[in-house]
């Protein structure tokens, strides 16, 4: 009986793996930047929620955040970093690397059960 592959999940990296985290990052790498509101738009997370995650991402050196102003009002821009670039789309290889491992142990168990 083989080893199914469900422990490599512990591999995951959980600072982009935290979901609201990875629709963040998933949504930068669509993106040169995009701005504080749009984020919240997208992802339907409170301002307080968002700013979290982003100061978590910018902590890891997966984002880059800049905050401008135009008279009084503040505008802010959030980027991936080459970090960043690299862990969302090393991420999202091991996932569906780990989905391919699951179907194939699941098809070889179903055989072995037959």
């Amino acid at each position: 009986m083989s080893i199914p592959p469900f422990e490599e999940l512990s591999h995951l990296d959980r600072l982009v793996h935290e979901p609201a985290r990875l629709a963040i990052l998933t949504a930068l790498a669509s993106c040169d930047s995009a701005d504080f509101m749009f984020l919240q738009s997208l992802t339907g997370l409170t301002k307080g929620n968002l700013n979290t995650h982003l100061t978590k991402l910018e902590q890891g050196s997966l984002v880059a955040i800049e905050k401008t102003f135009k008279g009084k009002v503040s505008k802010t821009s959030v980027r991936l970093t080459p970090l960043g670039r690299k862990s969302i789309r090393r991420h999202w290889d091991l996932l569906k690397a780990l989905r391919r491992a699951a179907e194939t142990w699941g098809a070889s168990q179903a055989e072995a059960g037959s």
